[in-house]
């Protein structure tokens, strides 16, 4: 068995040194050659492949098998679940039913700008975030934000901040099970610590949101809107995460916070209706906007009836009655001696089991797809809109897992998290910031995880952290770092005058980012200070 080796230089600060180096390549060829995303990662990965052979003394062969079970994880564990994902909703636009959902719930906002916010950014972009994630909510969301008299370059902003606390379950979850995936952590555990997290950062943004469109005017009297979209966020993502796992926070999320500001709105309006900047909003143009939808009975529930569908298949294939994800037919590992913890094993493993979360998502598309009708041309047009969309995405998960299975396998992680630990307990500021960059560099929270999950757990272990705190935290500040990713900018501007701008609307998010950031490292310090036990493993760690 291989032996990994802590410190193959001699020098504590030149493996350290080396041991950054996959890390620094991928922030040349992402920000400053620009390069495609699935290309930098391939680079890092033969990078990263070479070190680990030449430096770290990994024996070849093994490394191989290592790299391909890392590659097949990416497949199966995240690729099979985002390309269903974002098959659901191409299916949903192709056939016109998300036109409908999106009509029904324009209808159901006042003129008020901030009740708009709440309603599109706020939760449909959680909605957006949960089903399909890769900057989505912000193409569909700025649109309908600047056709509501939210200047372009703001209207991106809100629609990118409103993002932040959905991303460590977007895309029906893809970035927790990345993490449970590269760590080995119980997935359900690391669902469970990151809403610890979520709950508490989710009471900020619709406050954030709602002085951006209308000022400290709009917040005076615009208050409950703040404090019923926040906690009805929280009431349908936390229990769901905590005790279903990360599929569908999001999802249930965005719906009970619709459902908890239409009834707000029932009962409470603003005194003054106010458009963009807090101005007053006459009373023509305010009855102008509440236009009705127009929609039928029949097609409100065909609108509704997709993620009621999502909601029931996911929840009663994957919850902890299910016996299908723990189904498991083939099981590929190598494993090395780990050079942090002498005595104890480090594997690189491959499970194929065939009934996971993605196969839920599959099965929930198919039986959509089915009570709305679609036409074989439009599934032909769905699967070839889905791979035009995601195949450079679908070969980043390949090639990171198979990065940072080689990254963790080889004892590289090992040897950086070694230099890292000797930051001491100051590194419960480091873990967040350690998200917010490699989301600023990749692009994605899946990407982030994969990369520094390992190593998060590794350094909380030499320092004593609870084993959950550092990598959620490493999650969590990916949720904060997405306004400022450049890859995700470029999808979100894709349907405003920005495109092939995005330098010009990351400046313009990124004031608030470090404020958001602020608040994550107030909130981890938090956690460990005085709530420990809730990052803490059963049984301890």
């Amino acid at each position: 068995m291989f032996q990994q080796i802590l410190n193959p230089t001699g020098s504590l600060f030149a493996s350290w040194l080396l041991a950054l180096v996959p890390v620094i390549i991928l922030l040349v060829l992402l920000a400053v050659f620009k390069l495609s995303a699935w290309i930098s990662v391939l680079l890092g990965a033969i990078v990263t492949f070479i070190l680990a052979v030449a430096v770290w003394g990994m024996p070849l062969s093994t490394g191989i098998r290592a790299y391909i079970y890392g590659s097949l994880t990416g497949i199966w564990a995240v690729d099979w679940i985002t390309f269903w994902g974002v098959m659901l909703f191409n299916s949903l636009t192709l056939t016109g039913v998300f036109d409908h959902f999106r009509r029904w719930l324009t209808a159901q906002g006042t003129a008020d700008v901030r009740a708009q916010t709440m309603l599109f950014a706020w939760a449909f972009g959680a909605l957006l975030e949960g089903l399909v994630g890769f900057g989505y909510p912000w193409a569909f969301v700025a649109p309908i934000l600047i056709a509501l008299g939210i200047p372009d370059l703001d209207a991106i902003r809100v629609a990118a901040i409103a993002n932040n606390a959905p991303v460590s379950y977007g895309a029906l979850g893809v970035p927790i099970i990345a993490l449970a995936a590269v760590t080995g952590l119980p997935i359900l555990a690391l669902s469970a610590s990151v809403a610890h997290i979520v709950v508490v950062l989710a009471l900020l943004p619709p406050w954030v949101l709602i002085y951006l469109v209308s000022g400290r005017t709009g917040l005076r009297d615009g208050w409950p809107l703040a404090v019923v979209g926040s906690l009805g966020y929280i009431a349908g993502q936390y229990p769901v995460a905590v005790y279903l796992g990360p599929y569908l926070p999001d999802v249930t999320g965005s719906i009970v916070c619709f459902a908890a500001l239409l009834v707000l709105l029932k009962f409470w309006r603003p005194k003054t209706v106010l458009g963009y900047g807090g101005k007053p909003v006459d009373a023509a143009a305010a009855a102008l906007s509440n236009a009705p939808h127009g929609l039928s009975r029949a097609q409100v529930f065909r609108a509704w009836l997709p993620f009621i569908v999502l909601i029931v298949v996911v929840v009663l294939w994957t919850g902890p009655w299910s016996p299908l994800p723990k189904i498991v037919w083939l099981k590929l590992a190598v494993t090395a001696g780990s050079s942090i913890r002498p005595g104890t094993q480090v594997s690189a493993v491959f499970a194929f089991a065939p009934f996971i979360g993605g196969t839920a998502i599959f099965a929930a598309w198919l039986i959509t797809t089915l009570l709305i009708g679609m036409k074989p041309a439009q599934y032909a047009e769905a699967f070839r809109r889905t791979w035009h969309q995601m195949w450079g995405a679908l070969l980043v998960g390949v090639f990171i897992f198979g990065l940072a299975y080689i990254f963790n396998f080889s004892g590289m992680a090992a040897s950086l998290a070694e230099g890292f630990s000797k930051i001491g307990v100051a590194f419960i500021v480091v873990a967040p910031i350690l998200g917010w960059i490699g989301v600023a560099l990749s692009g994605s929270n899946t990407s982030t995880n994969a990369m520094f999950g390992f190593f998060q757990v590794t350094v909380g272990r030499l320092l004593g952290f609870p084993t959950l705190l550092l990598p959620s935290l490493n999650s969590v500040g990916a949720e904060v770092g997405k306004p400022v990713a450049p890859q995700t900018a470029s999808v979100g501007v894709s349907t405003s005058r920005f495109v092939r701008n995005e330098g010009e609307v990351i400046r313009h998010n990124m004031g608030w980012t470090f404020i958001m950031l602020l608040y994550l490292i107030i909130i981890g310090v938090g956690f460990y200070v005085f709530a420990p036990g809730l990052m803490t493993l059963a049984g301890g760690g």
